[in-house]
C-alpha cells in the first residue's frame, strides 16, 4: 500500500521541521513502509512541513533516505567504545569477553538495528552507495575497533592474535550468525538464554584458538 498524506495525518505522529527530528520522522516511515511506499508528500505531512521546505532540505527521495541511513549510523558510531575500553582494562579476560560478547548481542539484535538491515538490505541494489556507506560507518567501524582492542591485548600477552582483523570477525560471527540469520529471514526471537549460551560458547571456541597457557574460559 502507498503510503499517502492523508494516510500520514494519523493522531500521535511527531512533529518535526528540520535536522534530526525532521530524519526520525522519515526514518519511522521507511522503516514501517519500505522505501518504495513512502512518499514525499507522506514524510512532510508526517513531519507538519511544507513539501517545499522538506525538498529545500531533502531534494529527493533519495537523498533523503540516504541521510536517514547515514543519520542511523552515526548516532551508534561508537557506542561499543566504552565496553571495548572495559575489555582491555579488566583482569579477567575470559569473563570480560563474556560481558563484551553479551552486550554486542544485546546491541546487534536489538528491534532498532535489526529494522535498519532490513531495510538497507532491501534497498541494496536500488541505492548500492547507501549501503555501502551503512556498512561501512556500522559494522565495519566496529570491527576495526574491536580489532584494536585485541590487537591491544595481544600486545600484553593476554592473546595470541595474529591477525586481529580476523579474529574481530571471528569473535562476532560466533557470537552472532545463527541469531542475526534468523531474526533477518525468520523473525524468530531467540530467548535469551540461548543468547547467553552462545556467548558463553563463542568465548571457550575463541580463547580455544586465541587464549595463551593459563587462560582458559570460565565456565
Amino acid at each position: 500500500m502507498v503510503i499517502t498524506e492523508s494516510t500520514a495525518r494519523r493522531r500521535g505522529r511527531p512533529s518535526g521541521t528540520r535536522g534530526a527530528e525532521l530524519l526520525g520522522v522519515a526514518r519511522e516511515l521507511f522503516l514501517t513502509h519500505g522505501f518504495a511506499a513512502t512518499t514525499m508528500d507522506a514524510v512532510a505531512a508526517a513531519a507538519r512541513i511544507s513539501k517545499a521546505s522538506l525538498y529545500a532540505q531533502h531534494p529527493s527521495k533519495g537523498a533523503l533516505y540516504a541521510a536517514v541511513v547515514t543519520d542511523w549510523a552515526s548516532r551508534g558510531r561508537d557506542a561499543m567504545r566504552p565496553h571495548l575500553d572495559a575489555l582491555v582494562a579488566a583482569p579477567d579476560l575470559p569473563a570480560a569477553l563474556g560481558r563484551f560478547g553479551r552486550t554486542l548481542q544485546a546491541a546487534v539484535l536489538s528491534s532498532g538495528v535489526l529494522r535498519m538491515r532490513r531495510l538497507v538490505a532491501a534497498e541494496a541494489d536500488r541505492h548500492p552507495e547507501v549501503a555501502a556507506r551503512y556498512a561501512s560507518e556500522s559494522w565495519d567501524r566496529n570491527i576495526a575497533a574491536l580489532a584494536a582492542a585485541l590487537a591491544e591485548l595481544h600486545d600484553r600477552g593476554s592473546l595470541r592474535v595474529d591477525d586481529p582483523a580476523v579474529a574481530a570477525q571471528q569473535f562476532t560471527w560466533l557470537l552472532l550468525g545463527a541469531a542475526l540469520n534468523d531474526r533477518t529471514l525468520r523473525g524468530e526471537i531467540a530467548p535469551q538464554e540461548d543468547l547467553s549460551t552462545t556467548a558463553d560458547a563463542a568465548v571457550a571456541t575463541f580463547l580455544a584458538r586465541y587464549g595463551p597457557a593459563g587462560v582458559a574460559p570460565r565456565r
